[in-house]
């Protein structure tokens, strides 16, 4: 695999796109949740393209494979956190459907990348 700059792989820049969608939502949250499940929800999606950044400027293949599996769960974390926001009523389905499928997106382009860097 060629090691290109981390801002030219698609999965991070969705990721990207992920975050700016994420912080438009938490907006919605009542302002008790700022540092709880505001806070939580950010925090997860700022890791997302954070760690696909980092992996890519490690030295092996190994170690990129190893921050993609960390960006991964912090895509279920978001999810879950959606969720429970979709639980307490402090958004609708309907708003965060968007963001569920660039979560499953997300997460197929970075399974795609992990088996794409096995030997």
């Amino acid at each position: 695999m060629s090691w290109t700059n981390f801002k030219d792989l698609k999965v991070w820049q969705k990721s990207m796109t992920l975050v700016n969608e994420v912080y438009s939502i938490v907006k919605f949250l009542p302002k008790e949740e700022t540092y709880a499940l505001s806070d939580q929800m950010r925090r997860s999606a700022v890791s997302i393209p954070s760690n696909i950044a980092e992996g890519r400027g490690r030295q092996t293949t190994r170690e990129f494979s190893q921050f993609l599996y960390i960006a991964r769960g912090s895509l279920y974390e978001l999810e879950t956190q959606l969720l429970i926001a979709v639980q307490q009523k402090y958004v609708s389905e309907e708003q965060i459907k968007n963001v569920l499928d660039m979560i499953n997106e997300i997460e197929k382009m970075i399974s795609k990348l992990t088996l794409n860097l096995k030997p």
